[in-house]
């Protein structure tokens, strides 16, 4: 269903050493850097068919998070949830609402931590038990 999912960052080299060292734990690799027609960077973090893009916004306003919004990266095992949820802390992200854990419910039985990036914008880490 999706092709990419681009956020928005005020220092972008920050949001590069976060998103390096988060998105490694998931297997991504080294973004693409890109200088859009406008001048403003851009990295695409390319992984499995699926493109995670962050830019300096290119109206050159302040970038902003989505109130309500938030960013599900799948995970392979509950480990592999809580790796991404430690490196992100130790880059400057912010744990937010239950510790990592286990959350039963209607949609079936999932692994997850949720974080902020430095930026503000809400990420989960997720792995669906079968």
């Amino acid at each position: 269903m999706f092709n990419h999912i681009m956020i928005g960052s005020n220092d972008i080299e920050r949001s590069k050493r976060f998103y390096d060292a988060v998105l490694a734990t998931l297997g991504a690799g080294e973004p693409v850097r890109n200088k859009a027609a406008t001048g403003h960077t851009r990295l695409f973090y390319r992984h499995n068919g699926s493109t995670f893009c962050v830019t300096e916004p290119i109206n050159g306003e302040t970038a902003t998070f989505a109130n309500g919004g938030t960013i599900g990266f799948k995970c392979n095992s509950p480990e592999q949830v809580k790796e991404f949820h430690d490196v992100a802390l130790a880059q400057g992200g912010t744990s937010i609402e239950d510790p990592p854990g286990m959350r039963d419910g209607s949609l079936g039985a999932m692994y997850l931590a949720y974080v902020r990036d430095p930026d503000g914008n809400k990420l989960c880490a997720i792995y669906r038990v079968k």
